[in-house]
């Protein structure tokens, strides 16, 4: 939810100099990776990726091989968040079925080591786009990004829970009850000033809810810059940050992607009011066409799904607004994050009332 005027992929991009709020100790962390990691030879050194919101991501490199370090912020968490263990449990299992992720190599869930619990996995080279339009790609490229990217996710949905060893990832049932009720709790504890848009969510979402969907692996933020995209190819190497990943309704992943057509083309995450056409990107038919052909699935009501997304979405801002209130925000674009909370919630209330609140 960033402001066009800054450029997202200058800002997002690369590593820089490792927060002093995040520095760990390297000596450590060299004699952990030594026991746990095949093939690691050091000498290590470390640096800290500019994007990611939630969990402190870090490259590691040595002279034969890099790779990603994502850990647990320090400090007082919310109950239930930055869960890395669980990140590492489905990448692992979804690596085994040769779906595009990064290698995972191990999980260390001793605090000791470098003061939080972490999971280290390959680094994978490639593209991440961070402004939808996708600038400087022509119209045949963006077309084929989004294809692929559209793939990936039907791709994801149409994997068995049970079958790959993730049938306990989550609870069956009453997927969209829960998660109605997981975000209230989440803004509730970070909850500064009222906002009365999200008092009016609360209240409305729970007694609407759609009809139950299948029970499959949901990424929880499926997105474009959530993947590494070959260098010079439509192909996506590796979707990241499975932080919010459980299994669930395939609705509530395919919604979110979609609402990028409904925020926005202002904003670096928003397509709405773009010449799609012009630029080559599916409009939300096509894309909801594509996925069915793959999934024969199709949402329903999009307006309730846009809802809740949009509510969800205000909830994780309000998360990271509490979080720079406690100084424990991994980003420096935080505050902006923050500041997106009451736009998001008047947005989600928009589609609420077209849904019938």
């Amino acid at each position: 939810m960033t402001d066009a005027a800054m450029d997202p992929q200058d800002a997002f991009s690369g590593t820089r100099e490792v927060d002093p709020r995040y520095r760990l100790d390297e000596a450590a962390l060299d004699a952990w990776m030594k026991e746990n990691v095949a093939g690691y030879a050091g000498p290590l050194t470390l640096r800290q990726f500019k994007g990611g919101q939630s969990n402190p991501t870090y490259e590691l490199t040595t002279p034969g091989r890099a790779y990603v370090l994502r850990r647990k912020p320090p400090g007082v968490l919310l109950p239930s968040a930055h869960a890395v263990d669980r990140e590492f449990t489905v990448i692992s299992a979804l690596d085994a079925q040769g779906f595009p992720v990064a290698r995972p190599y191990a999980l260390c869930t001793d605090d000791a080591v470098i003061g939080s619990m972490f999971y280290v996995m390959d680094k994978v080279e490639g593209r991440v786009f961070w402004d939808l339009k996708l600038p400087g790609l022509a119209p045949a490229e963006r077309r084929a990004i989004y294809e692929a990217q559209t793939d990936t996710l039907a791709r994801l949905h149409a994997f068995d829970p049970a079958a790959i060893g993730l049938g306990d990832y989550g609870k069956a049932g009453n997927y969209f009850a829960r998660q109605v009720g997981r975000w209230t709790k989440q803004y509730r504890a970070s909850e500064i000033d009222p906002i009365p848009a999200m008092d009016r969510l609360i209240a409305f979402l729970p007694d609407s809810l759609p009809p139950e969907g299948p029970s499959r692996i949901v990424h929880g933020d499926f997105r474009l810059d959530n993947m590494i995209l070959a260098p010079d190819a439509a192909q996506v190497r590796a979707v990241l940050d499975w932080e919010l990943s459980t299994l669930g309704d395939p609705m509530a992943d395919f919604s979110y992607l979609l609402i990028a057509w409904a925020i926005p083309a202002s904003l670096r995450n928003g397509l709405a009011g773009a010449d799609l056409q012009a630029l080559g990107i599916p409009s939300v038919e096509e894309t909801v066409d594509r996925y069915a052909a793959a999934t024969g699935l199709r949402p329903a009501n999009l307006d309730w799904l846009y809802a809740y997304n949009l509510f969800r979405l205000a909830a994780i801002c309000q998360g990271i607004a509490g979080r720079v209130r406690d100084g424990t925000a991994a980003s420096a674009h935080a505050r902006t994050m923050a500041a997106q909370v009451g736009p998001l919630s008047d947005a989600a209330w928009g589609f609420a009332r077209k849904a019938g609140a």
